[in-house]
């Protein structure tokens, strides 16, 4: 199951603080949650990995100046896009599993708890060495692309930070709409929550 950005916050805020902009990683981390939202990790579906795309995204807003312009529209659209390709990666490591379950067929049917255990942990630091070269290629390939959009971006900030936030507003919007809908007592959660942020927005 791929980690969202909201889980991914805590681990923004030091890359946003190694860089000089706690603020920055926070902020984009929390916009593409907005994105997220729409995400069901269900089975073996395929669907965005937005772990290593939101350290992707906070990395390359925190490293750009306060207000440049375009510069979270554009780590906002290249942690999207990192978040496909995660998807894919993802199958790839699935396939993995798969070949290495069939390996272990015969130990797995006899109760071996090594065999499972084996597995288990290849898995993990196999999933873990993927988000690692994922978060490593994307960042080193669109931070040059980054700075050259941005040495031509035309559009004001405010108006390109409106058009992001808009974006992840609606898309998190049609994502809590289906909830209504489907989940029992969604929208009594969603209203408790929402007074609940609310308040600690303005006591906090």
């Amino acid at each position: 199951m791929p980690i969202a950005p909201l889980d991914s916050l805590l681990p923004l805020a030091l890359l946003g603080a190694l860089l000089g902009n706690v603020a920055g990683g926070l902020l984009v981390g929390a916009t593409l949650e907005l994105f997220a939202l729409e995400t069901l990790p269900v089975g073996a579906s395929r669907y965005p990995e937005w772990g290593s795309a939101s350290v992707v995204a906070g990395a390359l807003y925190a490293a750009q100046p306060d207000d440049s312009a375009g510069a979270m529209c554009l780590a906002v659209l290249f942690g999207v896009g990192t978040a496909w390709v995660g998807g894919y990666s993802m199958i790839g490591l699935r396939k993995l599993n798969g070949r290495w379950a069939r390996e272990r067929l015969d130990a797995l049917a006899s109760g071996s708890a090594r065999a499972v255990v084996g597995l288990q942990m290849t898995g993990f630091v196999a999933d873990l060495v993927r988000g690692f070269a994922l978060t490593l290629v994307a960042f080193a390939a669109l931070s040059p692309a980054m700075d050259w959009a941005l040495a031509t971006w035309a559009t004001g900030p405010r108006n390109a930070r409106a058009v992001v936030a808009g974006l992840a507003a609606t898309v998190a919007a049609a994502a809590v709409w289906k909830l209504f809908h489907s989940v029992p007592r969604a929208r009594l959660l969603f209203v408790c929550g929402l007074a609940v942020g609310s308040a600690l927005v303005v006591f906090a």
